[in-house]
């Protein structure tokens, strides 16, 4: 585990300019980022330890691939925005736009290591946790557990109470938002890159990035 270990002043939002950028590129440096959630009073933060670039309209295995609709249109507008959508009938999935308006390239956050919150988070996901997984951070990271509270992009959607009806369309880049990126200075060691997860078109793509090791990535396909 890597708590912040710093308060929620010194965690300096992303700016727009960090996501008008191709999507591997931001996913990679979107690795150990932190995702915050103002939630009833309560900061609800994970650092982002996994996330998938998908490409525009060039990407067959992009939502944006067949073009512009009314449920992916965030993707072709600025960078920055939180493209929600629901998907096989239960869960939603959380993406980020990137790139100028038109190219409809975006990242999709995988796996979140949580940070604070997470009485809240377990909560939310209907875990019944011990006390004493939630307190001690130092152990967190080996409980299959308390893996499971953000570990897949839906598990970390309902974790932070994330869903298309409230989220689809914000920006990301204000720290004034109920929702929003930010950077404490903490960099991972290593990054791994693999093909993506559970798609059938461009299977091969080196697009998925995740933090080598990290005990909260969704699954173990590394290269």
């Amino acid at each position: 585990m890597q708590p912040s270990g710093v308060s929620a002043r010194q965690r300096k939002p992303l700016s727009v300019r960090f996501f008008n950028r191709d999507a591997a590129t931001v996913a990679r440096e979107l690795l150990g980022k932190l995702l915050v959630r103002r939630y009833q009073g309560e900061l609800l933060v994970g650092r982002v330890v996994e996330a998938e670039a998908y490409l525009g309209q060039i990407d067959p295995a992009a939502h944006a691939s067949a073009g512009q609709t009314p449920r992916n249109a965030v993707l072709f507008g600025p960078p920055g925005v939180a493209y929600v959508y629901f998907i096989y009938g239960n869960h939603y999935c959380l993406n980020v736009s990137c790139m100028p308006a038109g190219s409809a390239e975006g990242v999709l956050f995988r796996a979140l290591e949580p940070v604070s919150g997470l009485a809240t988070m377990a909560k939310l996901r209907g875990l019944d946790l011990r006390a004493s997984e939630l307190h001690d951070l130092r152990l967190a990271g080996w409980s299959s557990r308390l893996r499971s509270i953000s570990s897949g992009p839906g598990r970390l959607t309902q974790a932070m109470a994330i869903t298309r009806e409230a989220h689809n369309g914000m920006a990301l880049t204000s720290a004034r938002s109920e929702l929003f990126l930010a950077d404490d200075g903490w960099r991972p060691e290593r990054i791994a890159v693999t093909p993506r997860i559970n798609v059938t078109k461009a299977a091969d793509r080196l697009l998925r990035f995740l933090i080598a090791g990290n005990p909260f990535v969704s699954a173990k396909r590394i290269r």
